[in-house]
């Protein structure tokens, strides 16, 4: 079992930044690949970044390439995501979640492939 919880969400005006955190325990954190995703009102969750279980590989889905930065500090079992830029479209509740399996090289990037999943942060940016 892994818990996750998430912090550093709040209101911002768009142009703005944010940054994320989510602390993990109750696993080996830094032998899993971490992944960030949202939901929207009235959408469906969706991928937004991954991170590989070193931290030497990172991905993005295209809306957030170039202003979201996602990192880890295995030390200190925390993974982030610096937001900058922000726009109204990125309003949503954000959630981390963890690979199920350890020492996966490939990263997931769907929302059914991640296992457990923190309780989300809101984010909303005003216009």
């Amino acid at each position: 079992q892994v818990q996750l919880v998430e912090s550093g969400g709040g209101l911002v005006q768009a142009g703005g930044s944010l940054k994320l955190s989510c602390a993990a325990s109750g696993r080996t954190f830094s032998s899993y690949n971490m992944g960030w995703l949202r939901q929207a009102p009235g959408k469906e969750r969706e991928f937004v970044a991954a991170i590989s279980w070193r931290g030497g590989k990172t991905y993005y889905v295209d809306s957030v390439k170039g202003r979201f930065t996602i990192s880890r500090d295995n030390a200190k079992n925390t993974m982030y995501l610096q937001m900058n830029s922000l726009k109204p479209e990125d309003t949503a509740v954000y959630y981390c979640a963890a690979d199920p399996t350890p020492y996966t090289i490939v990263l997931r990037t769907t929302v059914p492939a991640y296992d457990y999943w923190g309780q989300g942060t809101q984010v909303t940016v005003s216009s």
